[in-house]
Parts: C-alpha cells; structure tokens; sequence
C-alpha cells in the first residue's frame, strides 16, 4: 500500500514551532503534500532543512512569504516538475509534481479568490489554464501505464456537506456556483475522483479547514477544501481516508488538518 498526506501549513516555519515537526516524525505516510509554506528554502527551520528518511522538492513563490509548494516522499522521485506550462502562475508556488513508479503525485495550492477583487479573477484564471493541465496530465499518466493524484488547498467547497454555513456562503469565494461548476468539471469531463468523498458519500465533511476567529474549531463550523483528486484506478484502490483533525485548539499547527489515504498498492 502506500500512504498519501496533503496539508496546508499556513507557513511552515509557524508551524514547526507548533508540532509539526513532531508530527512529521510519527506519520506513517510514503508522501506527504505540503502547501502554503512560505518560505525559501534557506529560511527553513534547521530541523527542516535535513529531514532524514525524506527525498524534498520545494517550490516557493517568487513573492516573498506567500503561497509555496513542496513534496515529501520516502523514495526519490523519477520525475519533478514545478508549475504547469503557464507563463502567468509558474513561478507563484502554487503546483508542483513528483514522479514516483507507477505514481504521479501533484501538491496544488489553489488560489483563495475574493468576491470582486482582481484575486478573484486571478483565481479564475488560474481554474481556467489548470484544467487543461489537469485533462493532459490524466491523458498523460493514461499513455504511460500510471495513476495520478492531485493532493492540496483546492480553496473551493464542492458540495453544501462541504461547509457547515453553506447558506451564508453562496456568494462567498470558495462556495460560488462558478467555482463548484469548475469542480464539476474537473470530476466530470477531466475524469477525476474526489477520494474522501468517494469513501464518504453520505456524510456532512470530513471539514479540513477551521477560522482562527471565534470558536469554529470547537463548534466545528468548518469547510472541506482540502481534497486529494485521483484518477479512477487509483482512487478505486483507496482503502481508508481520514483528517487527522487535532484534539483540541491549542493543539492545532496550522488552521487546516492534514488528510491521510491508504491506498491498495
């Protein structure tokens, strides 16, 4: 089998001061999707720098502190591949693919948007160029005899289970009709499966994202926008998918939970 973790960090180096360092020393996982690390690579924490066990591609932003990609994998990667082929978001720290055998694994930090802004445009064009990349990326793997799993902060809850207010939410970035549309299509036409939810089809979540602001971790008002998006036969090999959601807020990392899959191998 083999094991795959995607989580935003919101900054690495805040959260390794929090335990996620601790944390990654107990994961179980072969691969593990980090995003919104902001950081160079010199800036890392000295216990981040040399990860033992660990084979790690970065891709930060070319804007300082923002945004940033990176891989871990117990085995070297065949293959790595920063961005997608886009003049506009190669260098923004948002894709990035590592090729193991048999096994392509993208960490995506999709863009968050805001209703009316050019952020929201930008996030539209980013939805636009990507689904292309994503429709090549499965015809790809499909030629050469491999799967494909897209892990990451895909900022969009797809369905009303994917939020606890979806109501008050449908004119919010993240819960658009357009936005869940493009979702639509990226597990419609691009043919692409949502794991979790294939293994949670009838119930509300599993929420991977909490505010800091007031109590929406201990209530749980939380939104499911952390997805892995694989191609059929390896999410058809998926056998477990949980959030590792923390006990309490002070143990929380980062405001996102990682979510873990065990694959068939």
């Amino acid at each position: 089998m083999i094991v795959v973790t995607s989580v935003n960090v919101n900054g690495i180096r805040a959260a390794a001061k929090k335990g996620f360092v601790e944390w990654l020393g107990a994961t179980e996982a072969d691969v593990v999707c980090l995003q919104e690390v902001r950081a160079e690579a010199d800036q890392l924490p000295p216990e981040l720098r040399d990860l033992p066990g660990w084979h790690a591609v970065w891709a930060p932003a070319a804007a300082k502190g923002r945004a940033g990609v990176a891989v871990l994998s117990r085995s070297e990667p065949e293959r790595t591949a920063v961005g997608f082929e886009s003049p506009e978001f190669d260098n923004s720290g948002r894709y990035l693919e590592i090729d193991l055998p048999g096994l392509t694994v993208a960490s995506l930090y999709l863009p968050s948007g805001e209703v009316g802004t050019e952020r929201q445009e930008e996030k539209e064009r980013f939805m636009a160029e990507f689904l292309v990349h994503l429709g090549k990326l499965r015809e790809r793997a499909a030629a050469a005899g491999r799967e494909v799993v897209v892990c990451g902060d895909w900022n969009i809850a797809h369905r009303p289970e994917d939020l606890k207010n979806w109501k008050a939410n449908q004119k919010a970035a993240g819960f658009l009709p357009e936005e869940r549309a493009w979702l639509d299509q990226v597990l419609g036409e691009a043919g692409y499966v949502d794991v979790v939810r294939a293994l949670h089809p009838d119930r509300t979540g599993p929420y991977t994202w909490w505010s800091y602001r007031g109590r929406a971790f201990d209530n749980d008002s939380g939104w499911r926008i952390d997805y892995q998006i694989a191609s059929p036969g390896l999410a058809a090999r998926a056998t477990t998918a949980v959030v590792e959601r923390a006990a309490t807020h002070a143990e929380r990392w980062s405001d996102h939970a990682p979510v873990t899959v065990v694959y068939d191998h």
